[in-house]
């Protein structure tokens, strides 16, 4: 007989073994045909051009947080909801728990909502997008040389 981490184990086991049996199986099936345009560096829906370490908008990490930050609301409203109108916990307070558990999540939503009237103030939610800045670098290798190059691998990868 298995103990309850026996379980627990066992279960892990299965749900690493389900998952390598299911990307194994993706990987004979699904099509494998690769091309330039495939290839192309894509980034957050920006199309980037030079450096691809400069081009990352930092926007992009503030609205994820925001949206993060609201997410976490809703995690604790749901429950907060479901016990908000139990009639026992309002009649064994004369309503009191009513009008507290009101108060503390007027607050909670308050608190939230001034940090969004925060960051909408400073300007964290505009969406600009930057100019990207070519870095300008001087090089002794001839600019030509790179086209050769750059043409090279373009026909080395439509072959594969």
């Amino acid at each position: 007989m298995l103990s309850d981490f026996g379980v627990i184990f066992l279960f892990i086991i299965t749900a690493i073994a389900f998952i390598a049996v299911a990307l194994t199986i993706a990987r004979l099936v699904r099509p494998h045909r690769p091309n330039v345009e495939k290839l192309t560096t894509y980034e957050s829906g920006e199309d980037p051009l030079g450096n691809a370490n400069v081009q990352f908008n930092g926007r992009f990490y503030v609205i994820a947080l925001i949206f993060v930050l609201f997410e976490v609301e809703l995690v604790f409203l749901f429950p907060w909801a479901t016990v908000f109108g139990q009639a026992s916990l309002i009649a064994q307070t004369d309503g009191l728990w009513g009008w507290f558990a009101l108060a503390e999540m007027a607050i909670f939503v308050g608190i939230l909502a001034l940090g969004l009237v925060y960051a909408w103030a400073k300007g964290y939610l505009d969406w600009v997008r930057p100019q990207p800045k070519l870095p300008a670098v001087k090089s002794s290798v001839p600019a030509d040389l790179y086209g050769k190059v750059n043409k090279k691998y373009a026909q080395k990868t439509k072959s594969v």
